[in-house]
């Protein structure tokens, strides 16, 4: 999160991916560090006990978020 607030204040479109069970605490640092327009990329929680596939259905889901945010969709 640190570093995305830094990217962002420079001009750098940032996507912080996140996963559900931390969405909460996304909020409260983005808050702490002055960057409440900051919204995480979230994905579904856990990421640890996944198959292959199932992971990469969770990455599906940040890229095609992602793209919203650095294309400048927020």
């Amino acid at each position: 999160m640190h570093d995305s607030v830094q990217l962002e204040t420079l001009g750098v479109p940032t996507a912080v991916v996140v996963t559900s069970e931390f969405l909460h605490e996304a909020h409260v640092q983005r808050a702490a560090l002055g960057m409440n327009d900051l919204d995480p990329v979230v994905i579904t929680h856990p990421l640890s006990t996944l198959t292959d596939q199932q992971i990469n259905q969770r990455i599906e889901q940040a890229v095609t978020m992602a793209r919203q945010i650095w294309l400048g969709g927020r």
